[in-house]
């Protein structure tokens, strides 16, 4: 039996601003070397960036959905309190 491919929801803490930078994708060792690189635009001005959270999904659609609701008020709210002991 294959092994499932995983994608992700992920969050980013800039050292410099310390503000989220929240995405998904279906590589994410690849994609926070790209972050940590400076080759996305998004955070390109905000290095350094740590990541400090992921959720692994069997679906692209609901890692997209998990990164969508994370951007919104509630999603914001509810990540702070996940990371409350990490960000106190």
């Amino acid at each position: 039996m294959a092994t499932p491919a995983f994608y992700y929801a992920y969050v980013l803490l800039s050292e410099k601003d310390h503000k989220f930078y929240i995405g998904s994708t279906s590589d994410l060792k690849k994609r926070i070397e790209k972050h940590r690189n400076g080759l996305v635009n998004a955070t390109r001005n905000r290095l350094p960036v740590v990541l400090i959270f992921y959720e692994a999904y069997l679906n692209k659609y609901d890692a997209i959905r998990r990164e969508d609701y994370f951007k919104t008020t509630k999603g914001k709210r509810t990540l702070r309190n996940i990371l409350k002991e990490y960000l106190s």
